[in-house]
């Protein structure tokens, strides 16, 4: 009879009462997932500037264009355009914020020749008003000769710039001889037209004020101490005011403002008239 106190060994169940392990969970990998989106990031990216560059190059071509349709200039003149920022925002909203076009030896009129710049705010796509716009024209002194050719009686001949001034030689007669006198011409812009001022006077080397003139040369000092007038109005259009001019290294420079509504209204795209 076997002890009632020893332990039986106990037996393995069976394996069919052994439930089945539950299978490992393989872990995905993420970083499939992050070149995918960084691929397709770097699509748009890609595609973004190829349509910015697309667009920018249609707005600069067709601007060109129409500029050089418009003031009739050879069909080969170097012409700048510039939009600033990202085009493509820009048309969506149907308005560039600023648009900069730059050209040399440009003719705005007979006479009026020189570089010019012009910077246009707020364009509209479709037609309006722009917000904003002025522009810089450049003149050498064979130019602005061209333009002072235009006085009557203007000593074009013997123009010269020496900043701030246009200096110019004037032969006064006196009695049976003719005394050349120098005179200094300060530019200023008034009421649209360029106004030469005397501001300085020398006569065989010598600084003179216009009183001493006057005592010297009598009722020809007039001739001397006049202001000289050109009107540029009619060399420009009518929505284009000169606002002001200087004479600076070598050059003048010439400000001009442009009415916004210039690019809608046929009466400010026609030819300006001298008062």
């Amino acid at each position: 009879m076997a002890d009632q106190g020893q332990t039986r060994p106990t037996e393995p169940l069976p394996d069919w009462a052994v439930p089945a392990a539950a299978p490992e969970r393989r872990r995905r990998r993420a970083w499939p997932w992050i070149v995918a989106v960084l691929v397709v990031v770097a699509l748009a990216i890609g595609a973004w500037f190829a349509g910015e560059a697309i667009a920018r190059s249609i707005v600069t071509a067709t601007v060109r264009e129409q500029v050089i349709t418009a003031l009739d200039l050879p069909a080969d003149q170097p012409l700048e355009v510039e939009v600033a920022g990202t085009v493509l925002p820009q048309l969506i909203a149907g308005r560039l914020d600023e648009l900069t076009l730059s050209s040399e030896d440009v003719a705005l009129g007979d006479a009026f020749t020189g570089d010019i710049r012009v910077v246009a705010q707020g364009v509209p796509i479709s037609g309006g008003a722009m917000d904003a716009g002025s522009a810089t024209v450049t003149m050498d002194a064979d130019q602005l000769r061209a333009l002072l050719a235009t006085i009557d009686s203007f000593p074009v001949d013997t123009v010269d710039l020496a900043a701030p001034d246009v200096t110019v030689s004037i032969d006064v007669p006196v009695f049976a001889a003719e005394i050349p006198v120098g005179v200094a011409l300060t530019p200023v812009a008034d009421d649209g037209d360029i106004v030469l001022t005397p501001s300085e006077i020398e006569v065989a080397g010598t600084a003179l004020s216009a009183e001493r003139i006057r005592q010297q040369f009598g009722l020809i000092a007039d001739v001397i101490l006049r202001d000289w007038t050109v009107c540029v109005a009619d060399q420009i259009p009518a929505g284009v005011t000169l606002r002001e001019i200087s004479v600076q290294e070598g050059a003048v420079v010439a400000e001009l403002d442009i009415d916004g509504a210039i690019l809608s209204d046929s009466a400010l795209q026609a030819e300006g008239v001298c008062a």
